[in-house]
């Protein structure tokens, strides 16, 4: 019994180890055990939200922590990118254009009409995401949420990030 109890809670929780910082979403659940970490409060939070259903009601009504406009998104494929890209994106960074900044753009969700003003913001706060040729991807990853969640107009995307 004990066994299919952790088999099942690993199979509910499992496709969300990897959606980064807020692992369980949206909903009831997210909102009663917000700033609580460890493996216990998220799985309580996802079943929470599962068990109710709310993340549905939450999306369309954009209650609960939801937002109605908001992105699917993957972090792990961001910060994966980056890994593999950090010194391309570094240079397209400090130039305020180029191809893997661009894809960069298109992973987090960035409209097209919105990446102009996603590449310049990076340019100009290169510095800041790029302060060290000795950084990590995820440090470059961490640096770059933090600038556009300081930036009104690409605060919401920082989410994806």
């Amino acid at each position: 019994m004990r066994k299919t109890f952790v088999v099942a809670a690993m199979l509910a929780a499992s496709p969300l180890a990897f959606a980064g910082n807020n692992n369980v979403g949206c909903g009831v659940g997210t909102i009663i055990f917000d700033h609580q970490s460890g493996v216990a409060p998220q799985v309580l939070a996802v079943t929470t939200n599962g068990t109710f259903g709310n993340q549905t009601f939450g999306i369309s009504s954009g209650t609960l922590g939801c937002s109605r406009d908001g992105v699917v998104a993957n972090p792990v494929r961001v910060s994966m990118f980056v890994g593999s890209n950090m010194d391309q994106l570094a240079r397209n960074m400090s130039a305020g254009h180029g191809q893997s900044l661009n894809a960069l753009a298109d992973l987090i969700g960035i409209k097209n009409h919105e990446k102009v003003a996603f590449f310049q913001l990076t340019q100009r706060h290169f510095a800041q995401i790029v302060p060290t040729a000795h950084i990590t991807a995820k440090q470059m990853v961490t640096n770059l949420s933090a600038v556009m969640s300081s930036t009104p107009e690409f605060a919401p995307y920082a989410r994806n990030v």
